[in-house]
């Protein structure tokens, strides 16, 4: 599937397409990782680089990416730039998620279409 075409099923579906690339962006899993760090409070690229696990040049792009939606934002000091979160609604967003996952179970985590584990006939059964 093209970027053309997801915009043309989310204008089906009349789904906002704002609200598409924003979970289109957090569905992302080191976007959503980094979000998830600064979460906890503001941080440096090397200390993205440690919490995430990727290289300092792919946290920088997802950085920039992030900052272009205006969901982070950064302060310079000194040489260093701290990156946080720039919309405090997106605690909200993630705490939301957070409790929705420990609702579902391993419902969504089991989804044949965007879950990350295979359904068991034990979790079938279910």
């Amino acid at each position: 599937m093209t970027m053309n075409d997801a915009a043309v099923t989310a204008a089906k579906c009349d789904a906002p397409p704002p609200a598409v690339a924003l979970f289109r962006s957090l569905g992302e899993p080191a976007r959503l990782a980094i979000l998830i760090r600064l979460a906890q409070g503001e941080a440096r690229v090397t200390d993205l680089v440690k919490a995430v696990g990727l290289a300092q040049s792919t946290i920088s792009a997802h950085l920039a990416c992030l900052r272009e939606c205006n969901l982070v934002d950064s302060r310079a000091e000194g040489r260093a730039s701290f990156y946080f979160l720039a919309r405090p609604e997106l605690l909200d967003l993630l705490s939301a998620a957070e409790g929705l996952l420990a609702a579902t179970g391993e419902a969504v985590d089991l989804c044949p279409t965007y879950g990350t584990h295979t359904a068991t006939k034990e979790n079938v059964s279910r």
